[in-house]
């Protein structure tokens, strides 16, 4: 037993033995092996910059239709998808209590107009009975006394009249408030257009207290539209009006729709601190394809560059593990995470440091060169090259100058990783902008 224990033991220690071997084996072979590095060749190609963003379609002009009194709904005229025009009648609010008050109101204009006769006779006769005191008190007949009760009677009666004159002018106020409220409760349409939404129905009951109960919405004319876009603040200075745009909607899958931007509103629009602005697209709409409130994926072509010389994004964000200090560049590349979430900059992401402008303006009063630093592999090794930047489409970024030639191999990652890793999926969110 003992001989048996002891043999299990040399062969525990054996493989234990063997297992580090290996180890140290592998660590050893490993340091010395070069990483096998991936590239992609220097090549010309057109370059497209864009801003891409999301809106949605609306008529140019839509009108609330409401009601101005309150009451029951009796009668309506129009329904969703009705045309109307201008004028014409299509609803009606139950007139019956607006008829009795236009009889009431009636009825105290008369009312007021016939107490303004009866006083006028009134101040008539005490104005004949002071100038009948004036004659007599000349003659020494009365008191002066008499006489001055006669004259302001005969004033007071004068007054009289002028107060009744004032309720009758309010009488017909009324009169006329009364009718006006009759008359709205035939609910006109002020425009011509066609009926998008209907808010009520016969029977129901509408209030006007502090606001216009809203009956009909009214949309002008729907062979023109517009599109409010959402536009971040990194890309709104780049768009201008007229720019041509082209958009697609969900409910036709790659048929493209065309407009052009007439307005870029200078109203922020701030949501959970994401500040953005509205570019207003304007769209013909002859076929009537397109309904108020579809969502539109707007493209706008900013800037084309036609055969340059381009580089993969991903040969940008690039660094040998030497430079990054660690497997895979992965501190470097977190910095390029960072600043693109900074700057925006979807094509060349970047560590710091790796961003170079020189000066704030070149030679000639014009904006500064950006310059970067992508790898290229000579003999198996990286080799740096600094070269300026331009416009990138999200994929390739075109190259204004520098040592780097067409038909050089530019290292974009190191074989085995994913460029995702490196901050690419990153990089390529939202619209394309100028880097």
């Amino acid at each position: 037993m003992f001989k048996h224990f002891t043999r299990t033991r040399l062969l525990w220690l054996a493989a234990i033995l063997l297992v580090t071997l290996f180890a140290v084996y592998r660590c050893s072979g490993g340091a010395d092996d070069a990483p096998e590095y991936q590239t992609a060749a220097v090549e010309k190609t057109n370059v497209v910059s864009r801003v891409s963003t999301s809106g949605s379609l609306q008529a140019v002009v839509t009108v609330d239709v409401g009601s101005q009194v309150s009451g029951r709904v009796q009668e309506l005229y129009a329904d969703f998808n009705s045309a109307v025009k201008k004028g014409e009648r299509i609803a009606k609010i139950d007139p019956s209590l607006f008829q009795a008050s236009v009889v009431q109101a009636e009825a105290n204009v008369q009312a007021a107009r016939a107490n303004v006769t009866r006083l006028q006779v009134t101040a008539d006769d005490s104005q004949r009975q002071a100038k009948r005191a004036e004659e007599v008190f000349a003659q020494r007949l009365i008191s002066e006394t008499e006489r001055d009760n006669a004259v302001a009677t005969a004033r007071a009666a004068v007054a009289s009249v002028d107060q009744a004159e004032g309720q009758l002018a309010q009488s017909r106020a009324q009169l006329e408030q009364a009718r006006t409220n009759l008359r709205y409760t035939d609910i006109l349409s002020p425009t011509d257009g066609v009926v998008i939404s209907r808010a009520v129905n016969v029977g129901q009951t509408v209030a006007a207290s502090l606001q216009a109960p809203v009956i009909f919405t009214i949309a002008q004319d729907l062979r023109k539209m517009e599109v409010h876009t959402n536009v971040a603040e990194s890309d709104i200075g780049r768009l201008k009006p007229g720019m041509r745009v082209s958009f697609t909607v969900d409910a036709y899958p790659g048929e493209p729709f065309r407009g052009s931007i007439r307005d870029i509103r200078n109203a922020p629009q701030v949501v959970q601190n994401v500040v953005t602005y509205d570019a207003v697209i304007d769209v013909a709409n002859d076929d009537l394809k397109l309904k108020p409130g579809m969502t539109a994926t707007v493209s706008v072509i900013t800037d084309r560059r036609p055969d340059v010389l381009a580089v993969p994004n991903a040969a940008l964000r690039f660094r040998p593990e030497s430079a990054a200090g660690g497997a895979g560049g992965g501190t470097a590349n977190a910095a390029g995470a960072r600043e693109r979430g900074q700057s925006g900059a979807p094509g060349g992401g970047m560590g710091q440091g790796q961003r170079r402008q020189r000066g704030g303006e070149d030679d000639e009063g014009g904006a500064a060169a950006v310059s970067r630093t992508l790898y290229v592999l000579v003999d198996g090794k990286p080799v740096a090259r600094d070269v300026n930047i331009g416009i990138t489409d999200g994929r390739v970024t075109e190259v204004t100058g520098g040592d780097l030639k067409e038909g050089e191999n530019v290292i974009v990652s190191i074989a085995g990783q994913n460029p995702g890793q490196r901050g690419q999926g990153q990089g390529q969110r939202g619209g394309f902008r100028i880097l």
